[in-house]
């Protein structure tokens, strides 16, 4: 029977461990296409689990510029998600601030483009592909 101080422990540490499963639910490649003022927009974003640590890139692809960008302020909690994206136009910095939810291989994101737009948009996980048995026995 478990006494009153391991279920407190136990249920001190529960959201904790929670989160850090989130994270890693996170881990991954998650692709985007979109519709924007500036016309449509192809995104990779990529995102890696340290411990509770989450770092993230995203490598885009828009009208007459392609590029990558690290992610800042990433955070997972539950399955709620939200990061954001540094854009430099035209020598200003501006804010793009993603907020959502992840749901299994789906990321359905509300992406907030300074003071200027918002777009919804929905990044889908990217499978990789099982390595093949004589390619792993290399």
């Amino acid at each position: 029977m478990m006494t009153y101080r391991k279920m407190m422990m136990l249920a001190a540490f529960t959201p904790a461990l929670l989160g850090l499963a989130s994270a890693a639910d996170v881990a991954g490649r998650w692709k985007a296409e979109f519709d924007t003022q500036i016309g449509p927009q192809k995104y990779v974003y990529e995102f890696k689990a340290d411990g509770d640590k989450i770092t993230g890139k995203a490598t885009f692809e828009r009208e007459q510029a392609k590029g990558e960008v690290a992610l800042k302020e990433i955070k997972v909690n539950g399955d709620d998600i939200s990061f954001t994206e540094p854009l430099n136009f035209d020598g200003q910095e501006i804010r793009i601030d993603y907020k959502g939810k992840v749901s299994g291989d789906e990321m359905k994101l509300t992406r907030q483009v300074g003071d200027f737009a918002t777009e919804e948009l929905v990044a889908k996980r990217v499978k990789e592909p099982a390595e093949k048995p004589a390619e792993a026995a290399k």
